[in-house]
């Protein structure tokens, strides 16, 4: 299966493919997620000095050093706890108000979940704290994951915990939450 709008040096490096590309890249997409709270992409690369002061301060350690040494969350380390440390120790304007939403990420889960393959497998909703992966019994059939896109808050603790990797990572606009909702 081929990929669209994949930026040149990534074709050039051959994930054109999706079988080639890395787990990562597979549930976070091409373009580093950024720590919680922090401002457009475009703002944090110009005024981010690539200090490391927030992946050191990361409580559960998924701030790691990515592309070009800029900060990027890598949910198959762990989930983000929301704890602001990050926040607190950065001394560039990166980051937007602790009052504001910490980011719009939600969680999809492909096909590859073990559910559509008749395997019982509920590691997702175990994981999920804030409940918004449920799994919905049917007659003769395994339960099949739902998710409710109000209660995720994209913390990522699912994605570790699954086997297959069957969850990825989606950066939702606020427009986009309130369509997908109706």
């Amino acid at each position: 299966m081929a990929v669209e709008n994949l930026p040149r040096r990534n074709f050039l490096r051959g994930q054109f493919f999706t079988s080639l590309q890395s787990d990562q890249i597979k549930q976070q997409g091409f373009n580093g997620i950024r720590p919680p709270w922090a401002v457009n992409n475009t703002l944090f690369i110009q005024n981010c000095t690539r200090c490391d002061a927030c992946i050191q301060a990361c409580e559960t350690k998924i701030l790691i050093k990515g592309k070009g040494g800029f900060p990027e969350i890598q949910f198959n380390r762990g989930e983000c706890t929301f704890c602001q440390k990050c926040v607190e120790v950065c001394q560039q304007p990166v980051f937007r108000p602790l009052s504001e939403l910490a980011w719009a990420h939600k969680v999809e889960i492909t096909a590859s979940c073990l559910t559509h393959k008749s395997v019982e497998c509920r590691s997702c909703e175990d994981s999920c704290e804030m409940r918004a992966i449920r799994f919905k019994r049917l007659l003769g059939q395994v339960s099949q994951p739902t998710l409710d896109l109000d209660s995720c808050n994209g913390c990522g603790a699912c994605i570790k915990g699954c086997p297959v990797s069957a969850i990825k990572v989606l950066c939702i606009t606020p427009n986009e939450l309130d369509t997908k909702n109706d």
